[in-house]
This record gives structure tokens, sequence and C-alpha cells, in this order.
């Protein structure tokens, strides 16, 4: 498997004003305020990312697909999902998921450039 890491960086960058920065050592992606945390066996031995999402999704994505989707330490209790990268993805879910967490975090002015 191939390095996640420039294809979710690719993903953040498109969006409108975002922002890199290491936080806590991992490349963070912002948009005045976090929206997604890249974690490289940052707590366990897993390659994976944590992101903002919309009320609900979390416990959707976990219960369907735990071997995809999990409840990340500190931030799980939000409602951000995490996203493991060490296994086979679909990019463009991914890419739904990643616009979702900006949404979540970017001011009204900067999501309406997105569209619908």
């Amino acid at each position: 498997m191939s390095d996640p890491l420039p294809r979710l960086r690719a993903l953040c960058l498109a969006l409108p004003e975002v922002t890199e920065k290491l936080g806590h050592g991992e490349p963070t992606w912002f948009v005045r305020k976090v929206f997604l945390s890249y974690a490289d066996r940052h707590h366990d031995d897993r390659v994976a990312f944590w992101c903002a999402a919309p009320p609900g999704v979390q416990e959707a994505l976990v219960a369907a697909r735990p071997d995809r989707f999990f409840r990340p330490p500190f931030v799980g209790g939000r409602g951000w999902l995490g996203v493991w990268l060490d296994v086979e993805q679909d990019w463009a879910e991914l890419e739904e998921i990643v616009t979702d967490a900006y949404r979540m975090i970017a001011p009204e002015k900067l999501v309406a450039l997105l569209g619908t």
C-alpha cells in the first residue's frame, strides 16, 4: 500500500483557505481551526486521520464499518471520526468525508465557495 499522506494532503489543500501545520508532531489541516489531523502511528501502530464530522456520522460509520472507521481518542467524544488509512479505502468517499469535516469547521463564507 502506498503512502496515503500525499493524497490526503491534496484533498485538504484543495479546499479554500486551508493551511497545514504540525500539530502534536503530525500534519494537521486548519481552516482557521483544526478540521483534520493525520495520525501516523501516533497513538498506536496504525495510520489514520481524525476529522470533524456531522452529528451522528461517527456512530453510523463505526457501526457499519469498524474495519475502516473508529472513534478516535481525545476528540471522539466530540463526534470526530477516525479513518484507518492502512486498509483499502474508497478515495471518493474519503474526499466527501474530508469536505464534510471542512464544512463543519469553516466559516460560512468559505463553505459557500464550495457550492452544493
